[in-house]
């Protein structure tokens, strides 16, 4: 499988790194990038050919990964819209923007599947929802699935609000796991911690929590309240907690979260 990416930031690395560690040959991958920096950097890093613009090359690739911010995707579909010919898959990487918008700027193009990758997997545990559009085969889902899954997991959504769902709880989910850590760091630190060791326990209760978590098949709440002592610490952290509503915010926030990628899907796919 031939694969070309529009944009070469970090997304577009991660992917590439996890394709070629996976097995593919980096003469295989191929970036177009305008920015010199970035284009030096892959071809150092990966050993890969990339190029400023695109041309005539595109049609020999059998996927097209548009690994661009939303504000930018209508210009980098609509600048290859000349190259890209029937049987090639595209993938749009870009949050909030609508595969039927994406389709349009590439010149009604039928074969498109927007994805919706975190930055987890900028080290290889990532959690990515796909939507394909309807005239996308087993086939092309499955090498969707097979670029995406070089950098973690994939879900399957069957429409656009599903996955603006998973824009809101995985894509954007990471940022609210580092806001807690925030908190908790600063938890440490205001108990005495230096702010190394603070950071150190708040990240490693973390990461011991996710992989306890990832090891087993019980709800969450009896792995909570295994910690949770009757009239202990944990329990009466977990009241204040309570208290403060924080369950409920963050139930609103990825809400807020959601409804903002429905927002950008329409302000985005306009014109």
């Amino acid at each position: 499988m031939k694969i070309a990416f529009i944009g070469g930031g970090n997304m577009a690395s991660a992917l590439i790194g996890g394709l070629i560690k996976q097995g593919t040959p980096a003469g295989y991958l191929y970036a177009i990038e305008p920015n010199a920096e970035t284009r030096d950097r892959l071809e150092k890093t990966f050993r890969i050919v990339t190029a400023e613009a695109a041309s005539g090359k595109l049609a020999d690739y059998d996927a097209i990964v548009l690994a661009v911010k939303p504000q930018t995707l209508k210009e980098a579909a609509e600048g290859i819209r000349p190259f890209i010919v029937g049987r090639q898959m595209v993938i749009s990487i870009a949050a909030g923007i609508r595969s039927i918008d994406v389709a349009r700027w590439l010149g009604d193009h039928p074969l498109v599947v927007r994805a919706m990758p975190n930055t987890p997997a900028l080290v290889g545990l990532g959690v990515t929802g796909l939507l394909a559009s309807p005239s996308v085969t087993h086939d092309g889902r499955m090498l969707a699935a097979q670029v995406l899954e070089a950098v973690g997991e994939v879900v399957w959504c069957h429409n656009e609000a599903e996955i603006d769902g998973i824009t809101a709880l995985s894509g954007s989910g990471p940022a609210y796991v580092f806001y807690f850590m925030e908190a908790l760091q600063t938890a440490a630190q205001n108990l005495g911690f230096p702010a190394d060791e603070a950071r150190r326990l708040a990240v490693g209760t973390f990461t011991g929590a996710a992989e306890l978590a990832s090891q087993s098949d019980e709800p969450l709440s009896v792995l909570r309240e295994r910690v949770t002592s009757k009239g202990g610490t944990t329990a009466a952290a977990i009241a204040s907690f309570m208290e403060s509503g924080i369950a409920e915010a963050i139930v609103r926030g990825t809400s807020a979260a959601r409804n903002r990628a429905f927002e950008m899907g329409e302000e985005f796919g306009q014109g």
